[in-house]
């Protein structure tokens, strides 16, 4: 069994249990559950639109994935471990995609509420991982968290030039970015790849598909788990050709370079 068989393998059985908490795992003292915001609805062309067309139809078609629409699950990871309650993220919020923004949902189900996160950890600043931030009065949906991000990642959507530069499709994304960002400036901490930003929980530099994004390892003794965000951000063409370069990144080749990295770091840790 190679690299990719081994987590395609793993990977599908997580998604057999896909609910509004998707599976969970015990690494050490903390409980790390994947939750969802529900998903997105994204043209084909998007995801797939500059790949060789021809190696691309029997991955596809071997994963059952439509060609013409994917809907890619907004997973969300949570790690409980004593008083701490740390969400990777925020999901998309109700202003993105209709088919997105059901975290509180999810949280609800877990018996919490959003004034039970102490912790929001930062992956990356795009739509659906930033705009589920503010709730109806564009106040914090987690009033009593800790905000964390990535220096790099906070600098390029801060940039008020990042509007011009990051193409006229995702404008949106940088005004967006900047104008929650905005309300959380004097409560986020920034920190650098390879920092311990919280006991047992480290910054994995994994950039390419933002510039700064990052990815964290969660390590308890020998007991450990890799939180990814969007740097490798589906189960079949990330897996398959993880190698190839795909049009969700906004530096393609460097995020070929991070999923061959990440995978073999999963695979040999």
């Amino acid at each position: 069994m190679d690299r990719r068989d081994f987590i395609a393998k793993g990977l599908g059985a997580a998604g057999a249990l896909l609910a509004p908490h998707l599976a969970s795992a015990q690494i050490g003292t903390a409980r790390l559950t994947t939750v969802s915001d529900g998903a997105l609805r994204l043209p084909g062309d998007f995801v797939f639109g500059a790949l060789d067309q021809d190696a691309l139809a029997p991955i596809l078609a071997s994963r059952g994935v439509d060609r013409a629409q994917v809907a890619p699950e907004c997973n969300l990871a949570l790690v409980e471990d004593g008083e701490r309650r740390i969400l990777f993220d925020v999901g998309a919020g109700p202003d993105f995609m209709p088919s997105a923004g059901r975290l509180t949902d999810s949280l609800a189900g877990l018996g919490l509420t959003p004034e039970d996160i102490t912790h929001v950890v930062f992956t990356h600043a795009h739509p659906d991982h930033i705009w589920g931030l503010l709730d109806d009065f564009d106040e914090p949906l987690f009033p009593d968290a800790t905000y964390l991000m990535g220096r790099a990642e906070w600098e390029y959507w801060w940039d008020p030039g990042t509007v011009d530069t990051i193409g006229g499709d995702r404008a949106a994304f940088a005004v967006g970015a900047r104008r929650r960002m905005e309300v959380i400036e004097d409560r986020t901490i920034r920190f650098d790849p390879g920092a311990e930003i919280l006991p047992g929980l480290a910054a994995v530099e994994a950039g390419g598909h933002t510039p700064g994004h990052m990815a964290f390892e969660l390590r308890q003794g020998t007991e450990a788990a890799l939180i990814l965000g969007d740097a490798i951000a589906n189960h079949h063409v990330a897996l398959a050709r993880p190698d190839w370069i795909a049009g969700s990144d906004q530096d393609g080749a460097r995020g070929a370079a991070t999923r061959l990295r990440l995978l073999d770091r999963i695979m040999a840790e």
